[in-house]
Order: C-alpha cells, then sequence, then structure tokens
C-alpha cells in the first residue's frame, strides 16, 4: 500500500548573500535546496536530499562560501533554476505534498525566484512555519533560530549549519518532535 498522508517535505534553501549589500545587479539566489521526506505517521525521517543550483544573477562570495561551505565552483555544476524546480516537483513530490521550513524565509524566496524568472511555483498551498509552531509549542517569547531550537528541544545539531540539506535534516528532527508531542498542525 502507498501510504502518502502522512508524508511531507522538510526543505531548507541556501541562498547567495554577501556580508554588505550585493555587488550592483545582483540578487539572492537560490544555490542549495536541502529536502528530507518526513514520515509523521511512523515518526521517522525517511530521506535526505540535496539540489545544487546554479545562480544565473550572482555569484557566491567569500562571505557566503564561508558560511555555507559551498564554492561558485560547486555551484557552477547545478542545475538551473527552472530545472532544480522541475525536479522538485517531478521526484519529490512537492506539488502534492505538503511542506515546512524554518520560518518563511524558504517560501518567500522560492515565491521572488519563481517570480523573478517566470518559473511555475514547485510547491502546493500546504506550507507550515515550523519556526512558528516551535515558537507557540514551547511558549517561548521569540522565534529561535534553528540551531538555538534543536538546543530547546535537547537535540543534536548534525551535520554542518547552513547547509541546506542538513539543516533540512535538523529541521525534520524538530518537526517529528513536534509532532510527538501532538503540536504539529494536520495537513
Amino acid at each position: 500500500m502507498n501510504k502518502t498522508g502522512g508524508l511531507i517535505n522538510v526543505v531548507d534553501v541556501e541562498a547567495t548573500c554577501w556580508e554588505g549589500a550585493p555587488p550592483p545587479g545582483a540578487v539572492n539566489e537560490i544555490i542549495e535546496i536541502g529536502l528530507t521526506v518526513v514520515d509523521l505517521d511512523e515518526g521517522v525521517r525517511l530521506e535526505k536530499h540535496r539540489i545544487l543550483v546554479r545562480p544565473a544573477r550572482s555569484t557566491v562570495s567569500a562571505f557566503c562560501t564561508e558560511l555555507t561551505g559551498l564554492t561558485q565552483e560547486e555551484v557552477d555544476g547545478g542545475l538551473e533554476f527552472r530545472e532544480a524546480c522541475r525536479v522538485l516537483a517531478a521526484q519529490h513530490g512537492a506539488g502534492e505534498r505538503p511542506w515546512a521550513s524554518w520560518g518563511d524565509y524558504d517560501r518567500n524566496q522560492f515565491t521572488r525566484q519563481c517570480a523573478a524568472t517566470g518559473t511555475a511555483y514547485p510547491f502546493g498551498r500546504r506550507h507550515t512555519n515550523a519556526k512558528a509552531v516551535f515558537t507557540d509549542a514551547h511558549r517561548l517569547r521569540r522565534r529561535p533560530g534553528m540551531a538555538q531550537a534543536l538546543r530547546v528541544a535537547g537535540l543534536p545539531l548534525e551535520g554542518r549549519h547552513h547547509s541546506g540539506e542538513d539543516d533540512a535534516w535538523n529541521i525534520a528532527a524538530l518537526v517529528l518532535g513536534l509532532a510527538k508531542r501532538g503540536s504539529w498542525p494536520d495537513a
């Protein structure tokens, strides 16, 4: 039996960034899409994926490499943004499955970049801001960053912080913790 009702995609993106303002003509562009498939019914993280994306209107700065570990040479081997969105829909059920991210940055970045490039938005409408759910569930006054939330939840940070692939995996652990305590919203 193919059970998809309890599956969600947890997504985290890394984008081109600079220590100060972007260089003239440059814009923030997604360079990595991390995706972890979570089975809420079984309470497990099933799959960990990474899609590298080649930026079209910016380059990876030294600051960005220090933060994310990604280099220009590495992302030059990535997919064009339009193709990355197609892969999300075709291989990861992005349009059918609910999805979550830590905050609204990832959703907003996809919305902006899809509009700017004329690319079809790859996700469905069922998005959950995991940071907001975590904040409410733990009755925190301020919304924590992912690393701080892991400490609050008593979970380890697995892998490299600011790696889309590893951050999606860690956010998925937080989502499962919320689901276990009955705080994750129904899809």
